[in-house]
């Protein structure tokens, strides 16, 4: 899974408490690391690169795979060889579903579920333990709403949280054990942070959460999220994070092809199989048929319309006959690009019990498979772009190049003496380098 960058802020000064944050996994936690690196700057903390000198160390770690699981105990076992001294906690996903394997790593301080997570600070302030503190409540099912502080300037697209949990029980996935069921946050709650955020200088909100488009909050669906977004003055983009096939509203479509309306065009939207057999296994609620008769919909209804998706290759009870009709759907429809996972075993499942394994070298086949027609479908997206300006939001530099995002997802960079950190322009597209499309900005 990707995983975001640790912060790079200035040297902390001589007596602050220094803090470190390490984040893995989807946009959820990065959403909720951020509302927890401001509790903690708020609270007198400087926020340090992961792996520098700290007093506090916290994992918000993820469970999605085996290798998700390695890599929290890989990270936690360097920050404790480097910061002996320091507090460490390891919180979130892993912390929910893997604390025994945790508690045996000498040095952790803390191991914190998914409900109490943002206590975190409360824990720290009584001081290192000589064995873990293992807190896993019960997940909660009611809406809720969450603390946030905060006022450090926003130069980027930022993560909002508006939902967690999933009904669905997928049989291949152990988010439900680790997350809860669905839940979503109070609108008034989730509309106070929105301001907050864009009072700070956010320009462009991606909502997040597990499965987005089951949002209720008394009757208020997903779409009147979008809408009273929409409202407010100054933002710029709204955008969708991954949403299950079978829970986007018609009038999602509606506000993304609306010229006026900050929901941009772009939806990313799992399909996992496109045989109807390994979606029977998934217990997905959609068949390939359905799943393809709405992506050729919603790209007819919205002009412009970048949609993205995830693969799992590797099920359990997947022929290579399976795998073909997976890569027929990715051929063969407006998908402009995949991401793809190889099945995990996840202690818990129901895809645990299904005997006709597939094997690592067929996995690691049909996973570089996918990647090479998703380059194909990528670069035929951005070259429907040649030639055309797009509009920009920048997000940070690197060797004078400048990079950003448009509305539709086409990753660009481009040359300017200017600072444009979390600034808007149009660019002519002139060319492509992989995932990523170059032009020069509009003066």
């Amino acid at each position: 899974m990707a995983e975001c960058a640790s912060v790079h802020n200035p040297a902390p000064r001589e007596g602050r408490r220094r803090a470190a944050v390490h984040t893995l996994g989807c946009r959820l936690n990065q959403s909720e690391s951020g509302i927890l690196m401001d509790l903690l700057r708020r609270e007198g903390y400087e926020i340090v690169p992961f792996g520098k000198p700290a007093d506090l160390g916290i994992v918000h770690s993820c469970t999605v795979t085996r290798e998700a699981d390695a890599k929290s105990r890989q990270l936690i076992r360097a920050f404790i060889r480097k910061n002996p001294k320091a507090y460490v906690a390891v919180i979130g996903c892993y912390a929910q579903t893997g604390y025994r394997a945790l508690a045996e790593i000498e040095g952790i301080d803390l191991i914190c579920g998914n409900q109490e997570k943002m206590r975190v600070l409360e824990f720290a302030a009584q001081g290192k333990n000589e064995t873990p503190l293992i807190v896993r409540d019960r997940i909660q099912r009611h809406d809720f709403t969450i603390p946030f502080a905060g006022d450090a300037l926003i130069e980027r697209r930022t993560n909002l949280k508006i939902q967690d949990g999933c009904n669905f029980m997928c049989s291949f996935c152990a988010i439900p054990f680790a997350r809860g069921r669905n839940r979503s946050r109070e609108m008034d709650n989730l509309l106070d942070e929105a301001r907050a955020l864009v009072a700070r200088g956010a320009k462009e909100l991606v909502l997040t959460g597990v499965n987005l488009g089951c949002y209720n909050d008394q009757g208020l669906d997903i779409a009147d999220v979008v809408n009273r977004l929409n409202d407010l003055q100054g933002l710029r983009r709204i955008r969708i994070s991954s949403i299950e096939p079978t829970t986007i509203p018609e009038e999602l479509l509606g506000c993304m092809a609306a010229p006026d309306h900050a929901l941009v065009p772009y939806l990313h939207i799992p399909l996992q199989s496109g045989s109807d057999k390994v979606l029977r296994l998934m217990k997905r609620k959609y068949t390939r048929s359905e799943f393809v008769d709405f992506i050729e919909k919603a790209y007819c209804r919205v002009p412009a319309l970048c949609i993205g998706t995830d693969i799992m290759v590797g099920m359990p009870g997947e022929t290579e006959a399976d795998f073909e009709e997976t890569c027929a759907v990715l051929r063969d429809t407006p998908i402009a690009y995949a991401h793809v996972f190889k099945y995990s075993e996840r202690d818990g499942t129901a895809a645990q019990r299904i005997p006709e394994k597939v094997g690592p070298k067929a996995a690691n086949w049909r996973s570089a498979k996918v990647r090479r027609i998703s380059a194909r479908k990528r670069r035929a997206f951005y070259e429907r772009y040649l030639g055309a300006a797009v509009e920009v939001l920048f997000e940070h530099e690197q060797e004078g190049w400048w990079e950003g995002y448009t509305g539709n997802y086409i990753r660009v960079a481009a040359r300017s003496a200017k600072r444009m950190h979390n600034e808007f322009a149009r660019v002519r597209i002139e060319g492509i380098r992989g995932d990523l499309a170059t032009g020069t900005i509009d003066e």
